[in-house]
């Protein structure tokens, strides 16, 4: 059994294997009876304190939060039965900003706690991650970011979005696929010279500081669908890649969180849907789509999906439901929506929609997770609706600020080598 402080600051357990809560604390029913009534920060509060709150003061955990949640995260009615909650407000415009931010201040308080110095985060990513956790952890003192991607096969202003930050943040651009970036991180956990050495941690959402406060939103879903009086029989779609997202929103249910269940929605990487019917897993390289974020070929957070649910194909598909579309599919969904009510989808969320267009039952309400801004894709975007996209300043700006990165094989020796000899150069202790 391990500390919160141990689980964040480490990322990965001894073992290598994923961080699990010993238990799950469920919220009393009172809650749920006026969360209506909240606002986000204040529901966002009450969820952390079960979480986290046995191991940091409140005013502490309050001020993580109330920092976190800058913005808010609108839930928007796209047909009668079908609800987007738009997750894409904050700084990098894309759901992963929650956990990015919220993961750099609770592991800035436990390095200020513990009186640790320079600490290197290393973080794979296949297209938002990278950006959330960059500019999350961009000018916390005593930490450097590593962020690994696949060269490209993430969209331009992805890229530009954690390449141009400099300071404490280094991009390694890997000649590869998010697999192997995820590989290269994995494994620099895995040796013993590189944690000799140096103090590694994952923002991935392998680390629990970055994936459990993404159940933030699904309980801001439940209360604004509560106040519309559409809270009955709430299904919640997902589109999924490294699984961190619906995990969290499953740790919600366990937690009392009324969502009668989930849809994990895929491109052509497929694993889980394919886990789903069968029942056997089998991770396979993955592919690149138009919903890049979501090109992820053995999902590290399946692992914790397993444990929750006891290591049972039947339960787990008896609350998760898949759905797999391929690039067509998606580029159909998203010009359809566009032309037929206006709303612009990004590939990603155009999955979600078009999995509860298809799934949802009688009586049911869906809300699918908009995980990203079109704009950030907008070149894909604009081709599949025939019409331009706004970019939003803030994406501009990054656009027009000059790439910075650093070329690197998928061997783990070439990774290992350079962090060993980055961190002699950055005056860290080896």
């Amino acid at each position: 059994m391990a500390s919160l402080q141990d689980a964040v600051v480490k990322g990965l357990a001894s073992d290598k294997g994923l961080f699990m809560p010993e238990t799950i604390k469920p919220l009393p029913k009172e809650f749920f009876d006026t969360i209506e009534t909240l606002s986000f920060r204040e529901i966002a509060c009450r969820v952390a304190d079960a979480f986290f709150g046995e191991d940091v003061p409140a005013d502490t955990l309050k001020d993580i939060v109330y920092d976190t949640l800058s913005f808010d995260a609108p839930l928007v009615r796209v047909t009668d039965r079908i609800y987007s909650l738009e997750l894409f407000h904050g700084p990098t415009l894309a759901f992963k900003d929650v956990g990015g931010r919220f993961m750099a201040r609770l592991l800035g308080y436990f390095i200020r706690k513990q009186g640790q110095k320079d600490v290197d985060v290393l973080v794979a990513t296949s297209g938002d991650t990278g950006s959330a956790v960059a500019n999350g952890f961009l000018g916390v003192e005593g930490v450097h970011v590593y962020v690994l991607y696949p060269k490209g096969k993430v969209s331009e202003i992805q890229e530009k979005q954690f390449t141009t930050l400099g300071r404490n943040i280094t991009a390694l651009e890997v000649d590869g696929t998010f697999d192997d970036c995820q590989a290269l991180v994995k494994s620099a956990f895995m040796d013993k010279e590189l944690n000799e050495r140096l103090l590694l941690t994952s923002a991935n959402s392998i680390n629990v500081a970055r994936f459990l406060p993404q159940a933030f939103y699904y309980f801001h879903a439940y209360a604004q669908l509560k106040k519309l009086g559409k809270a009955d029989r709430v299904v919640a779609c997902v589109p999924s890649g490294n699984f961190g997202n619906i995990t969290a929103g499953l740790f919600g249910k366990y937690m009392g969180l009324p969502i009668g269940r989930f849809i994990a929605a895929n491109n052509k990487n497929d694993i889980f849907y394919q886990y789903l019917q069968t029942g056997v897993y089998t991770p396979r390289p993955a592919v690149a789509t138009i919903a890049n974020a979501m090109d992820v070929g053995d999902p590290s957070n399946f692992a914790r999906v397993l444990d929750l649910y006891g290591n049972s194909h039947e339960a787990i598909a008896a609350e998760i439901s898949g759905a797999a579309y391929t690039d067509e599919q998606i580029s159909e969904t998203l010009k359809n929506v566009y032309t037929d009510t206006g709303y612009l989808l990004d590939p990603h969320g155009a999955c979600g929609y078009r999995a509860l267009e298809e799934g949802l039952k009688p009586g049911e309400t869906g809300v699918f997770l908009e995980t990203a801004h079109p704009a950030k894709f907008f070149e894909t975007v604009e081709s599949i609706i025939g019409d331009k996209v706004e970019i939003p300043a803030r994406l501009k700006a990054f656009m027009k600020a000059e790439k910075k990165s650093f070329p690197m094989t998928k061997a783990f020796e070439d990774f290992k080598r350079y962090l060993l000899i980055r961190a002699t150069a950055l005056g860290f202790k080896v």
